[in-house]
């Protein structure tokens, strides 16, 4: 099993979120976030002054799925979330030793 951490742009979460639907991944936890990567922000223009804006919102949502089916869950969160500007985001996979469904005791992929 993998755990699939994707941080992208706000307006681009609810295309996400549906493609990912769409493809049969309804599930995720969803957060909002604040962060920069290696641009260190960026700078607006409102009413004729600049102004620095050091941490970007963002939406990071985690969803934890079977080892065969990530490459295409990372192509369709790459493909929803791609402007192709600077801060698009990241899309993170990481291990899972196991999962435990709390109410049925299942473990492993059935728990998913």
């Amino acid at each position: 099993m993998k755990k699939i951490i994707a941080i992208v742009r706000e307006d681009r979460f609810a295309m996400v979120k549906d493609a990912l639907s769409d493809i049969g991944y309804p599930g995720m936890t969803v957060t909002g976030v604040k962060g920069h990567g290696t641009q260190k922000g960026i700078t607006e223009q409102w009413r004729g002054r600049s102004y620095k804006t050091d941490f970007i919102k963002k939406v990071q949502m985690e969803m934890v799925v079977a080892d065969k089916d990530v490459e295409k869950i990372v192509q369709c969160i790459e493909k929803e979330a791609k402007t192709g500007n600077i801060g698009d985001g990241k899309i993170f996979v990481n291990s899972i030793l196991d999962v435990v469904r709390i109410r049925t005791g299942e473990r492993g992929e059935k728990a998913v």
